[in-house]
């Protein structure tokens, strides 16, 4: 594999991962938990939940693949409630798989060539390592919201408690 090839295919991976994480988190919260704020400042994890779809149809969807910039960013955090846990995470779902094909699918000259992105200058392999390190950075907010919110383990990292089993000759 290229460089290129395996920044697309780790980049794709990393989200699909972090989705399915957050679909556990949602699994796991009623819906006044994914809407629930203790201040005007704060984001609930339905707010966020919608803000990285929107971040990556923007970056993405229009930055990568070329769409229409429809993006309404002031609405994804604006939103207090109107999407339960099953409804955020079929839209989450769609949004990373379509995310996820769009980076696998993106060219050598895409990555190395510049576009602009929220009045940002950047090139495909910066505007994908965005919406990576964004997506990483709202699913940690999300993932100890839900731990918080609910008194519980993820699981995450539950096989590193396993014993190893010593490999046979």
């Amino acid at each position: 594999m290229t460089n290129d090839e395996i920044f697309l295919k780790f980049s794709a991976d990393k989200l699909r991962q972090l989705g399915g994480r957050i679909q556990v988190c949602l699994g796991k919260l009623s819906p006044g938990q994914i809407w629930m704020r203790n201040s005007a400042h704060e984001n609930t994890v339905g707010n966020l939940v919608l803000h990285l779809c929107g971040n990556m149809r923007q970056w993405i969807g229009s930055g990568i693949a070329g769409l229409p910039d429809d993006r309404n960013r002031d609405e994804e955090f604006a939103a207090r409630g109107g999407w339960d846990g099953a409804a955020l995470a079929a839209k989450l779902d769609a949004a990373v798989s379509q995310a996820a094909a769009q980076i696998e699918a993106a060219s050598a000259s895409r990555l190395a060539g510049t576009l602009t992105v929220q009045n940002y200058t950047v090139t495909g392999l910066e505007a994908i390592y965005h919406v990576v390190e964004h997506f990483s950075g709202h699913a940690g907010q999300i993932f100890f919201a839900t731990k918080l919110l609910t008194g519980e383990d993820l699981g995450f990292y539950a096989y590193l408690n396993r014993p190893r089993r010593e490999a046979t000759p």
